[in-house]
């Protein structure tokens, strides 16, 4: 059952998102007079679910839930239809077009991608608002991993501020740290003294290679909440409630001390994990995750307070909170071209994980809008056969006055089309990978 809800809600997201962003470049093709010859939700490769022909286009749904596309005359796409390229250039099509028109027909579906991305987040916030945890709710202060005490950091210290502001949600500390550049943390340490301490230039990437992505975390005790069941900790047979008392004979007082034995390298190591449960010990044995995840998360001791937004407020809020999820992927995105970023690449399997198991409409409105902003994004890579790939060509053709050879357009297409379906199979196959093996 919880596969049915999370493949529903992926394939509703995906079908939103896809129709949405095909009409960024179907609205202004057809509002400069080029025929659309297709617009296609999933693609149609020698069988349609669903057509209709309503004037010069052709409406369908396709079997491959892929993706989708618009097929527009006088253009080199996807379809590789080079016949019709041939002929002599009709004013219809969009090879005809002046360059500034066919540039706002490529770059009209990230338009929309990034358009629609800041009006969910605008509508999540004044719909449901926003909960956050105040600094000073956390009372007895944070522990820190090994990667932050050579900087000055101590366990029981508390957040003050982060770059000389008082964050909203101090829980946001590793965020942070990992894609926003910090440079200053101030912390009241247990002793009373405060003390602002300066983070070094490219911090990300040092948490990063140690696997440490939470160095900073609330002081709670060691007693589990929530077991994901995509984990190693969910199979291993780990429940709700159990209270951690020992890591590989390393005796445990806190979350803090569980998280930071955890994330020490463990690679390819079991834990032996020391268990309370029932008024009983229980040794369960659990292998992490590359990325040094048991897939567990602790009962939260402090209060969550929640924040209602006017629409004014959302619309400035939603801005900002659409700014910083593109700001955070390009930020993390150059962690892809790193070894473990490679074999951490997931595709369709990974990305239906991240809805809930339950249906949840504000998450699935978050999940979209992030989804949204990232497919604006990869669209925009100057890959050919990908919207960026046009977008480079075109302004290529603006700042020269030459047109690209058809030829060169055709052979270009190919090879982008071999770059993404490579790219395809491989993030697929370390989902399928990671799903018999791991």
């Amino acid at each position: 059952m919880e596969i049915l809800i999370r493949a529903s809600q992926f394939i509703l997201s995906l079908s939103l998102l896809i129709v949405l962003h095909e009409l960024g470049h179907f609205i202004p093709a057809r509002l400069f007079g080029t025929r659309v010859e297709k617009f296609y939700l999933f693609f149609d490769y020698k069988y349609s679910l669903f057509k209709k022909k309503i004037g010069d286009t052709v409406y369908g749904i396709g079997w491959i839930p892929l993706g989708g596309y618009v097929k527009i005359a006088g253009m080199i796409d996807e379809s590789m239809d080079t016949e019709q390229m041939k002929g002599e250039p009709q004013p219809w099509e969009f090879r005809s077009k002046p360059a500034w028109q066919r540039l706002i027909i490529m770059l009209g579906g990230v338009i929309v991608n990034f358009i629609l991305g800041l009006l969910i987040y605008v509508m999540i916030l004044f719909v449901w608002g926003k909960d956050y945890v105040p600094a000073n709710e956390i009372k007895n202060g944070f522990t820190v991993s090994e990667i932050m005490k050579p900087l000055g950091f101590q366990d029981g210290d508390k957040i003050l501020k982060i770059d000389g502001k008082m964050p909203l949600n101090v829980l946001d500390v590793n965020k942070l740290l990992f894609l926003r550049d910090v440079k200053t943390i101030e912390v009241e340490h247990k002793n009373g003294k405060v003390e602002t301490i300066n983070i070094p230039e490219g911090f990300g990437k040092t948490m990063w290679t140690t696997g440490q992505m939470e160095p900073i975390s609330p002081l709670v005790p060691a007693v589990i909440d929530s077991v994901f069941t995509d984990y190693p900790g969910y199979k291993a047979g780990i429940k709700k409630n159990d209270k951690i008392l020992q890591v590989n004979n390393t005796k445990i007082n806190s979350w803090g001390d569980f998280t930071k034995t955890v994330s020490k390298d463990t690679l390819s190591k079991s834990l032996a994990i020391l268990v309370a449960r029932n008024g009983q010990e229980k040794e369960i044995t659990v292998t992490p995750t590359e990325d040094h995840k048991i897939g567990v998360s602790p009962v939260i001791n402090f209060p969550i307070q929640h924040k209602d937004y006017t629409f004014g407020e959302s619309v400035s809020g939603g801005t900002e909170l659409a700014y910083h999820t593109l700001h955070d992927y390009v930020a993390q995105f150059q962690y892809v071209f790193t070894k473990k970023g490679a074999t951490s690449l997931g595709g369709f399997i990974s990305i239906g994980k991240i809805f809930p198991a339950s249906w949840d409409w504000m998450r699935f409105w978050e999940i979209t809008a992030f989804l949204s902003i990232m497919l604006g994004f990869m669209n925009l890579l100057p890959i050919p056969a990908l919207d960026g790939g046009h977008v480079v060509f075109t302004l290529f053709e603006m700042i020269t006055g030459r047109k690209p050879n058809e030829k060169f357009l055709e052979y270009a297409q190919i090879t982008g089309f071999i770059i993404l379906v490579a790219l395809l199979l491989y993030a697929n196959g370390n989902d399928i990978y990671k799903l018999i093996f791991k």
